[in-house]
């Protein structure tokens, strides 16, 4: 019992000295050999400068002031990473094994460069050797169980939380001269326990404008082992907020319901560093609803039970988008009721529009180019179907209709618009494959002649039925040359009809124009563009 005593009195007085020793390292000593270990382990320059502190309980950590990693050798911009100090914390249980769990980490001013070269080669990638991406052992390092079965190695970390302050990231693709910049960015992340949920806060500024993005994910052991865990996440910024609640999985997959509250489209898509698109009056400068959404690890995007509110108009449907091709081909079915498109004449109207278009007339047409690129950025069809559609002077009623983008060339196919009592049919094409053409071919029967002119002219004199048909083609980048390019033809034909208002024989026999009325059998007229 003696010697039992005494080798443990030996022990404990070791591991006092180790400490004792170890304490009294200066910081920048301290600093040096943890710079030089990562050095080793990255294969890139780690530096660290300023005052370094150790801290042993009651939590193990060391705070550093200025560091830097190293860009890689081919490049010639700043270094990879800088921050303007970092500080990390673990519980002392870490010396002698077991999972890490850090306290905290906290780096402010990080600045963070990510840089792709010309011949494709990314200064993000480090030479850590033994480390799997995932975190996890590499091949044949998982241990067996008691049993003779193997088992893969889980990662061995926790995060109580990670605060990060005015962040920096920057992306330069040295092949396509492409450049993002992001300032201002925070990021707050915990996760207390392995197997557990893990939060997230989130703010961004892909285009100066705050976006911030919020939520969880559910059992992030079980999602970092390729299981299907539960998470929310929602974007918010200063036009609305979007959000997602389902379940993902890394492989990647994911299904949920997608939700949406945008008071202003444009400027909620022009914070996430999107096009801001001018979109009409009546078609989503307002959005609202809801969808759900499924994305397959085969790359196929599905929406099922959508229900959107565009401004004041209910639309619903369902799309597929096939993304693992050359380009995404799309498939969807859009069905609306009572479509109110007013707002598009609102805005056309009044003195200002005038104004605009009489120094549009002074000036012709525009010569300015179209760029109708966009045409080849996916293949699709997608079937419309609407009850109504209010467009202010005129009316229309059924509409069924199919769109066609096929290899840049647009097709609008009417098969069936129902106005004024007639059936229109035909087509309209926007065509971008070898250069610029836009052209139709419609067809309209049984139009309510007296009801079509007063809302489009303003003329209630007419009464009759009729046919009419046009077809034209225009070609060119321009409008001007669109224009001087145009060609094509139309024709009308009435039956029987009344012109009201005066006596065109009466007129004919005695010179007097005014009362009676005019009965015709027929009227019909053609015309040509060239």
């Amino acid at each position: 019992m003696r010697w039992i005593v005494r080798a443990f009195g030996l022990l404990l007085l070791a591991v006092v000295l180790v400490a004792g020793v170890f304490l009294l390292l200066p910081g920048d000593k301290i600093a040096k050999v943890a710079a030089s270990q990562l050095s080793s382990w990255t294969g890139r320059e780690v530096t660290m400068s300023g005052e370094t502190t150790l801290s042993f309980y009651p939590i193990l950590g060391v705070s550093t002031g200025a560091v830097t990693v190293a860009n890689a050798e081919w490049s010639d911009g700043p270094p990879m990473f800088r921050a303007e100090s970092l500080k990390i914390g673990v519980e002392p249980q870490v010396l002698w094994g077991g999972d890490i769990r850090i306290t905290g980490l906290e780096a402010v001013g990080p600045v963070i460069n990510l840089e792709k070269a010309a011949d494709g080669r990314v200064n993000w990638e480090l030479n850590v050797e033994g480390v799997a991406p995932s975190g996890q052992a590499g091949e044949g390092t998982a241990p067996e169980q008691p049993d003779g079965m193997a088992r893969s190695d889980r990662l061995a970390l926790t995060l109580d939380r990670a605060l990060v302050q005015d962040a920096t990231f920057l992306y330069t693709d040295h092949g396509t001269g492409e450049r993002t910049e992001m300032r201002g960015m925070a990021f707050d992340f915990r996760w207390p326990e392995y197997e557990g949920r893990a939060t997230f806060d989130m703010t961004l500024r892909p285009a100066g404008e705050a976006v911030r993005i919020e939520g969880y994910l559910d059992r992030v052991g079980e999602f970092i082992d390729g299981a299907v865990s539960d998470v929310k996440a929602t974007v918010s910024t200063k036009g609305g907020e979007a959000t997602f609640l389902g379940r993902a999985s890394a492989a990647p997959e994911l299904q949920g319901r997608v939700t949406a509250a945008v008071s202003d489209t444009r400027a909620f898509m022009a914070s996430l560093g999107l096009p801001a698109a001018d979109i009409p009056a009546g078609l989503g400068r307002s959005v609202n609803g809801e969808t759900l959404v499924t994305y397959s690890a085969d790359q196929r995007l599905s929406l099922r039970e959508a229900a959107l509110q565009l401004d004041g108009n209910r639309i619903g449907g369902a799309a597929d988008v096939e993304l693992g091709g050359e380009r995404p081909v799309v498939s969807a079915q859009i069905n609306a009721g009572a479509l109110d498109l007013t707002g598009m004449e609102s805005e056309s109207g009044g003195e200002a529009s005038a104004g605009r278009a009489s120094v549009a007339a002074d000036r012709g047409w525009s010569t300015e180019p179209i760029d109708a690129s966009a045409l080849g950025l996916a293949n699709g069809e997608i079937a419309l179907t609407a009850e109504s559609v209010d467009l202010g002077d005129l009316k229309v009623g059924t509409v069924r209709s199919m769109i066609t983008l096929d290899r840049s060339r647009l097709v609008f196919d009417l098969r069936e618009v129902r106005a004024y009592n007639a059936l229109i049919t035909g087509n309209f094409v926007v065509n971008n494959r070898s250069g610029l053409s836009v052209g139709g071919d419609l067809k309209a029967a049984g139009i309510d002649m007296e009801r079509f002119l007063t809302d489009a002219a303003g003329i209630t004199r007419f009464s009759g039925e009729a046919d009419a048909s046009l077809s034209f083609l225009g070609v060119g980048a321009s409008q001007q040359a669109i224009m001087e390019s145009l060609s094509g033809k139309g024709a009308f034909q009435t039956g029987r009809g009344v012109i009201s208002g005066f006596d065109l024989d009466k007129l004919m026999r005695s010179g007097v124009a005014t009362g009676g009325t005019t009965i015709f059998d027929t009227m019909g007229a053609t015309f040509t563009m060239e």
